[in-house]
């Protein structure tokens, strides 16, 4: 079994992410067309069985696309959505800069939730309980799994299969614009940090 970890395509940067109910701007849409037809082509290789996403639009929406590529029933888990910052979620930049100033993820407390949201450390159970039943579940099959996500959860995920320790001050693994980063599940589990997003400047 590999699972292949994706980051969703382009939103909107004015606004903050997080539980925020905002769809791709229409670069991301582009990106995700571009990503669906990518992997369609490679099909033969990836050999994707399964599909499951972020129920959050931008995941979402960025999903739909290879569904409607590649015929694959998708399922829907909101323990792949981007950590909760609750007050927060899909505010614009600069009026979160007034309402909550200096409030941002890296300057929480690993126990300290946002306003109506999550902690740090709240975060990283959720993803890593998800991981942990994702690979009991699975790992034995014959399933391919294409995650459609968020960069926070798969910099967790990165930290878990590494065996290193996750906080909020960390340096995070940068993920990109509905890159695609392989973890293969035959025997020790190994996260390749290699991706595929050279697609983007590719006509097929």
């Amino acid at each position: 079994m590999n699972i292949y970890l994706v980051r969703h395509a382009k939103d909107d940067e004015r606004y903050r992410g997080g539980w925020s109910q905002l769809d791709l701007i229409w670069e991301g849409k582009e990106q995700a067309e571009k990503l669906a037809e990518f992997l369609y082509f490679k099909q033969k290789e990836f050999k994707i069985t399964k599909i499951i996403s972020s129920d959050l639009p931008r995941a979402l929406s960025t999903a739909n696309e290879v569904v409607k590529k590649l015929n694959i029933r998708i399922e829907l888990d909101k323990d792949l959505r981007e950590m909760n910052n609750g007050d927060l979620a899909g505010m614009l930049n600069k009026e979160a800069l007034v309402k909550y100033p200096g409030l941002f993820f890296n300057t929480l407390k690993m126990d300290e939730k946002y306003p109506n949201g999550e902690s740090p450390d709240d975060f990283y159970k959720r993803v890593k309980r998800w991981f942990d039943d994702v690979i009991c579940k699975y790992k034995h099959s014959n399933e391919n799994i294409l995650i459609v996500t968020h960069g926070g959860v798969i910099n967790i995920i990165c930290h878990v299969v590494k065996d290193i320790e996750w906080t909020n001050k960390n340096k995070l693994f940068k993920t990109l614009d509905v890159a695609i980063y392989k973890l293969n599940c035959e025997g020790k589990l190994e996260f390749e940090m290699e991706n595929y997003n050279d697609f983007l400047r590719v006509d097929f």
